[in-house]
Order: structure tokens, then C-alpha cells, then sequence
């Protein structure tokens, strides 16, 4: 059995997830850390609730692709050690 196409496709998850946090990352620098509740600060808040909004999106979107990469290489790694086993049941010669 060859295994390379699911190889490849577990590593474009991976990569993703990657590429997700790493877009988390740069998206969160830019977040304002601080509560703005009223005055001249008024005018930030719908910009909060818009970052925490893209935030709340990735998260979930991060989450879901983590589980998905994660049960795909416990999967993976199940399937080629289930092909060892039958390999190691052939006789020798």
C-alpha cells in the first residue's frame, strides 16, 4: 500500500494550521489590549468588536483544522503500523 498521496495530504493540513496561527499571530498585533467603554475612546469599540469577531473566526477555524491534522496523523500512523505487522507476518524467504 502506498501511502505518499495521504502523507501529502496530512502535510498540506499541517501546513495550514501553520499558516493559520501564523495569520492569528499577525492579526492579534494589531489588537488594542484595552477596554474602551465610553468618552473619546468611544469610537474604538465597534473596531474591538470587529477584531475580536476575526479573532473568534480564526480561533474556530484553528481549532477544527488542529483536530482534523491531529486524528489524520494518529490515522496515518495506525495504518503504517498495521502494514509493518502484516509485513512481519510473511515468511521469510
Amino acid at each position: 500500500m502506498n501511502m505518499t498521496p495521504f502523507v501529502v495530504i496530512w502535510s498540506c493540513l499541517a501546513l495550514a494550521v501553520l499558516g493559520l496561527a501564523l495569520y492569528r499571530k499577525l492579526v492579534s498585533m494589531r489588537e488594542d489590549g484595552y477596554l474602551h467603554l465610553a468618552g473619546d475612546a468611544a469610537k474604538l469599540i465597534p473596531q474591538q468588536i470587529a477584531m475580536a469577531h476575526k479573532l473568534d473566526v480564526v480561533d474556530r477555524w484553528g481549532k477544527t483544522l488542529t483536530i482534523f491534522t491531529a486524528m489524520g496523523g494518529l490515522l496515518l500512523a495506525a495504518a503504517y503500523l498495521y502494514q509493518l505487522w502484516l509485513e512481519s507476518l510473511q515468511p521469510i524467504g
